[in-house]
């Protein structure tokens, strides 16, 4: 679980709230074919003593991963993509067997608690989407046609080459979380483009920006300067910040609380000097529910 390795205290916590990132999405760094779970909470945060009153959503979606990233290192399985998306698929499988079982056998009966099985079973119930990271086409069609065989709720991150499938794509309804536009152009990456917002925007698919993570620094990225790059390459303005906030907590499913300036939602609001997409712009002041939580210039 995501709220167990979770450190508010870490100084990367401080640097994106003071940046005006308000509210983050985070959990297990993408490499195993099944990480664990994701979580949603606000960056004024330092320590999770009680899930249901610290966090937006303690258990925010079911996070694996497609391609070499996923392949396991010094020869261990899985090893190929082929065999990733068989184990991939068993594990549904035997998830499908646990939620049937599950809900078959009498009150008093159930099944002993299995925590791998119970997570990917509230995906098949549609509780919590599936966050698959794929960058490839073939990963991301992969990930399409499991979600096609299993009618799961599916959220595709990374997603690097997803310009070479946008029919698919949109036809399946599924949200795109993209790379951070100026990540490194290497490996499964060496194809990105800074038009893929502008593309997905133009197809119709819902998408927000994400920050990424640089695990040898360690850093994270500023994210709405990879908003303000996809500007410089088609994307409308409107439409990129959106993507850092509005569009952004709708595919996390909290638009009725965070996200955009209206009543009754919540009082998270970054302050800035000029265009927060202008490279030049300050963050001048944070207010996470209502309190003012950096004063800082940044």
């Amino acid at each position: 679980r995501a709220i167990d390795a979770y450190n508010g205290r870490d100084p990367l916590v401080q640097w994106i709230r003071e940046l005006g990132v308000t509210t983050i999405h985070t959990g297990h760094a993408p490499g195993a074919l099944v990480a664990g779970q994701t979580m949603i909470l606000k960056t004024n945060i330092s320590a999770i003593t009680d899930p249901g009153q610290n966090t937006l959503r303690p258990f925010a979606m079911v996070a694996s991963t497609l391609g070499s990233a996923g392949f396991g290192k010094g020869g261990k399985s899985p090893g190929t993509r082929a065999k990733s998306l068989a184990m991939l698929r068993e594990h549904l499988l035997k998830a499908q067997r646990h939620l049937k079982k599950r809900n078959e056998v009498e009150e008093g009966e159930k099944p002993d608690p299995n925590l791998r099985l119970d997570a990917m079973a509230a995906v098949l119930e549609g509780k919590a989407p599936l966050l698959v990271t794929a960058k490839r086409h073939q990963d991301i069609a992969a990930a399409l046609r499991l979600q096609r065989e299993f009618n799961f709720p599916l959220i595709l991150d990374g997603a690097s080459e997803a310009y070479l499938l946008l029919d698919e794509i949109k036809e399946a309804r599924v949200p795109v979380i993209i790379h951070p536009t100026m990540a490194r152009p290497y490996g499964e990456n060496e194809n990105i483009t800074f038009t893929l917002a502008a593309k997905l925007y133009a197809a119709g698919i819902p998408f927000a920006f994400q920050s990424g993570y640089e695990a040898y620094v360690p850093k994270t990225r500023v994210v709405h300067f990879e908003a303000a790059l996809s500007v410089a390459y088609g994307l409308p303005h409107e439409v990129a910040l959106a993507g850092c906030t509005s569009a952004a907590a709708e595919i996390l499913g909290l638009e009725k609380r965070i996200g955009s300036l209206q009543p009754g939602l919540e009082a998270d609001l970054a302050l800035f000097d000029g265009d927060p997409l202008e490279t030049v712009t300050h963050c001048t002041g944070v207010i996470i529910d209502g309190k003012i939580v950096s004063r800082k210039t940044k």
